[in-house]
C-alpha cells in the first residue's frame, strides 16, 4: 500500500481548520505548545523535527510523518539526515518501526520531489 503524504496532511490540515472553528481555545493552547516546544533553543528546530519525527513513526502515525517530514524538508534536512534518524527508531522500535520508518523516507521522497 503506497500512501500520499502530500494528500494526507492536506486532507488533515482540513479538519485541523474546523477543529480550530469549534475548539478556538482549545487549538491556540496546542499552538502555543507547539510554538513553544519547536524554538530554537539547546536544540535547533531541526533537530527538534528530527526527534518529532522519530517518535511520529514509533507511534504509527502517518499525520506526524506527513508534517515532520515537510518540515524537515522545508528546514534543509538531508535525505541522509532523514535516513539515519529512521535508523534509530528501527533500532529502538523494531520490525512495526521499519515498516513506518521506510514510509516516512517515502514522505521525503514525494515532499522532495514536489519541491
Amino acid at each position: 500500500m503506497t500512501k500520499d503524504y502530500r494528500a494526507i496532511t492536506r486532507d488533515i490540515s482540513a479538519y485541523v481548520g474546523e477543529l480550530r472553528k469549534a475548539v478556538p481555545e482549545a487549538m491556540q493552547g496546542f499552538a502555543a505548545l507547539a510554538k513553544g516546544a519547536t524554538a530554537d533553543g539547546a536544540l535547533d528546530k531541526k533537530t527538534k523535527e528530527l526527534i518529532a519525527l522519530s517518535i511520529g513513526v514509533t507511534q504509527r502515525c502517518d499525520g506526524c510523518i506527513g508534517f515532520h517530514t515537510k518540515a524537515l524538508k522545508d528546514l534543509g534536512a538531508s535525505r541522509q539526515e532523514i535516513a539515519e534518524t529512521l535508523a534509530m527508531c528501527v533500532y529502538m522500535g523494531g520490525g512495526p518501526a521499519l515498516m513506518y520508518a521506510a514510509d516516512a523516507l517515502r514522505a521525503y521522497d514525494g515532499f522532495a520531489a514536489a519541491a
